[in-house]
């Protein structure tokens, strides 16, 4: 991890032994997180604290797949340097064209996607929500006889329409709403850009689902606030798991510290690594992230990632990561039969 620039720095510890950090090896996104999820879990077993465990990411939509398993094992967690998954608007904006796909008399999901619309306001989505209401009774029938809605309005059910069939997997689905959705999102955000990632993460996430039913059952469960069933002692109800962005937590250090998709192309980003100074920052954070460790420190990234804007296949791990050997970090795999 050596840096272009080098500082004369006499860098010791007091102590005298402790445990090799570990780089994990994932077969994929969603095992990566089952990997941190796990582990925080035989951690917490072992009395470790929540609050004395921290998972750290260079960006903040990197966190997204782990919300959602985070969620689903009921560990509480706070995020600091971004939104959790979905408090973000546009991730909300999506959850609502899911839900009435699902569930096409969901007068709050037709609410806010009709109000997104230019030329739509409160009066007609109410007139638009009560036709809906009124007139279409069943579900099989539903997306027929819209013509007489405005021309935007038409272009919704046009697309709902097209997609409705249970035969596209919900990855499909959530292509072809992105794709419609996009030009609005840009009107509606100065930021579009970073959230356009957000949403690639959102598709991905969708590729592991068969039906958009379980996809929303697992994107609007709610982390517990308060405790973990069955391991929280008592009188710890404050106790919680730390999400952060390695700037959010600078200064700060952890008993166990995960470092999540330490991949080339994500940690440094693909436009950092084109970029001396950028480049330079990018392995200043790395030193940061692994320097918040007091006793144990976890290195995961998958593999085979598909990054959408460059078009490219990320495989490798981050290139901070060159050079170390077993001596130093001791690597482990993890695989749909681990």
């Amino acid at each position: 991890m050596s840096a272009r620039h080098k500082y004369l720095k006499t860098l010791f510890t007091n102590k005298s032994e402790g445990n090799l950090p570990q780089l994990i090896i994932a077969e994929n996104e969603n095992l990566q997180s089952k990997f941190v999820v796990q582990k925080i879990l035989e951690l917490r077993e072992e009395g470790i604290p929540l609050e004395e465990i921290s998972v750290l990411f260079r960006s903040s939509f990197l966190s997204f797949d782990l919300e959602i398993e985070l969620a689903k094992s009921n560990i509480p967690f706070r995020k600091f340097g971004g939104f959790k998954f979905i408090e973000t608007a546009h991730v909300k904006d999506m959850i609502a064209y899911l839900r009435v796909l699902e569930n096409p008399r969901d007068v709050v999901a037709w609410n806010r996607i009709l109000l997104i619309i230019d030329g739509v306001g409160p009066r007609s989505a109410e007139k638009i929500i009560e036709d809906i209401l009124h007139r279409r009774a069943d579900k099989a029938n539903f997306w027929k006889d819209y013509n007489r809605y405005p021309q935007s309005v038409r272009e919704l059910f046009e697309l709902l329409k097209s997609i409705s069939t249970d035969k596209l997997p919900p990855a499909e689905k959530a292509s072809r709403i992105i794709t419609y959705y996009h030009p609005m999102m840009k009107k509606k955000f100065d930021d579009h850009t970073k959230r356009k990632k957000d949403l690639e993460m959102f598709e991905q996430i969708a590729e592991r689902y068969k039906d958009v039913g379980s996809f929303l059952t697992d994107l609007v469960l709610e982390p517990p606030n308060e405790s973990i069933a069955d391991i929280e002692p008592v009188g710890s109800d404050d106790e919680y798991l730390t999400l952060s962005t390695i700037h959010s937590a600078k200064g700060l250090e952890w008993h166990s510290v995960f470092i999540v998709y330490a991949l080339d192309g994500r940690f440094p980003t693909m436009y950092a690594a084109n970029n001396v100074e950028e480049l330079e920052e990018e392995r200043r954070l790395m030193y940061v992230a692994c320097t918040r460790a007091k006793e144990y420190l976890f290195i995961t990234y998958p593999i085979n990632i598909y990054d959408r804007e460059s078009g490219t296949i990320l495989t490798k791990p981050s290139r901070f990561l060159e050079g170390l050997n077993e001596k130093l970090l001791e690597p482990w795999v993890v695989d749909e039969e681990g």
